[in-house]
C-alpha cells in the first residue's frame, strides 16, 4: 500500500515508517522543513512541507493514499477532523495514535492498583478529556465509510529507528542525571506505568494496518514497570546516586504534562485485543535496554 505517514519525522511515527517500508509499503509523509522533508527523501519517504495548519495539503496527501496513519500528535484535533473528511466513504484505513496517560491516575509518585484493559471502564483526569473524545471521534468515523483504529500506546522506550531516536518520558530523566550528577524519580517513585518496545510498538502498527476489523480500539504494552525502579537502573548505568525530587520541583522543570502527569502517575493497561488480533512483543525489556545505553 501507500501510506501516507503523518509525523513520519517523530519517534513513532518514524519507526511506524521504517517498518513499513520493510514489509514493502511505499511511504509518504510530511515535515516542517525543507531540510527535514530531504531527510526523509534520503530514507526512502516521499515528503511533502507542510505543517499541522496546512489542511488542504494533508487532505491531497489522504486522498493520494491507500491508508493514512496518524502519528504526530494525540491532541489535535484539527488535522485529524481534515483527513477524516478527505477520506469519508473511502473505505481507506485510518489509524490514530492515543495515548495510554487516558487512564492515569493523577498520584503524584504513589503507586494505585487499578489496570486497564480496552473494555475497562475510562475515568480520566481532567486533562485527558479531550485526548479520549478525539479517540472517539475516530472510531466513529468507522461509521461513515472510513476504516478506522485507534492504537493507544503507554511509555515506549528503546532507540527510535527513524529521524528522532528519543522517546518522551525516561529521555528527560537520564538527561537530567546526566546534567545534576544525580538520577531523581518524583515523589516516592512507586508510581506503575506499562511499557512498550518501540520496535515491537512499530510492529503493531503494521499488524494493525494490514488485519484489524474497523473501528477497534488497541492499548500496547509488554510489561510494567514502577519509576523508582526505572530511575535506579539509570543511575546504576550512568553509576551516580538516585534520590527523590518532589512534585513541585518536577512540575517547575517539565510542567504539569510531563512533571507530573507522565512522570509521577499511574498508567497501567493491558494489551488484550492486540494479542488477540496475533501481536507478540518480543524486544529487550526496559530494564535491559538501559543497562545497555550508552
Amino acid at each position: 500500500m501507500k501510506v501516507f505517514v503523518l509525523g513520519a519525522t517523530g519517534y513513532i511515527g518514524g519507526s511506524v515508517a521504517v517498518r513499513l517500508m520493510t514489509a514493502g509499503h511505499q511511504v509518504v509523509g510530511t515535515a516542517r522543513t525543507p531540510d527535514k522533508a530531504r531527510m526523509l527523501g534520503a530514507r526512502g519517504i516521499q515528503a511533502t512541507v507542510a505543517s499541522f495548519d496546512d489542511l488542504d495539503v494533508l487532505a491531497r496527501l489522504a486522498k493520494a493514499s491507500d491508508a493514512v496513519i496518524n502519528a504526530a500528535s494525540a491532541d489535535e484535533r484539527r488535522p485529524v477532523e481534515a483527513l477524516l473528511a478527505a477520506l469519508r466513504g473511502t473505505g481507506k484505513r485510518f489509524i490514530h495514535t492515543s495515548g495510554s496517560s487516558i487512564v492515569a491516575t493523577d498520584s503524584r509518585g504513589e503507586s494505585t492498583s487499578g489496570v486497564h484493559d480496552e473494555d475497562t471502564p475510562i475515568e480520566p483526569v481532567p486533562e485527558k478529556v479531550a485526548r479520549i473524545a478525539l479517540d472517539r471521534r475516530v472510531l466513529d468515523a468507522a461509521k461513515d465509510g472510513i476504516h478506522t483504529d485507534v492504537i493507544c500506546p503507554c511509555l515506549i522506550y528503546g532507540q527510535g529507528l527513524g529521524l528522532n531516536p528519543d522517546s518522551v518520558q525516561l529521555p528527560p530523566l537520564i538527561r537530567y542525571a546526566r546534567e545534576t550528577g544525580t538520577a531523581r524519580y518524583i515523589g516516592k517513585g512507586e508510581n506503575v506505568w506499562s511499557n512498550v518496545h518501540i520496535e515491537d510498538l512499530a510492529d503493531l502498527y503494521l499488524l494493525v494496518l494490514e488485519r484489524a476489523p474497523a473501528g477497534t480500539f488497541f492499548f500496547a504494552e509488554n510489561g510494567e514497570a514502577n519509576f523508582r525502579d526505572m530511575v535506579t537502573a539509570i543511575g546504576k548505568r550512568l553509576h551516580l546516586p538516585v534520590d527523590s525530587l518532589p512534585v513541585a520541583e518536577a512540575e517547575a522543570r517539565w510542567g504539569v504534562e510531563l512533571g507530573r502527569l507522565a512522570l509521577a502517575s499511574n498508567s497501567r493497561i493491558r494489551a488484550k485485543r492486540a494479542r488477540a488480533l496475533g501481536w507478540k512483543p518480543h524486544r529487550p525489556s526496559v530494564f535491559d535496554v538501559i543497562a545497555e545505553m550508552k
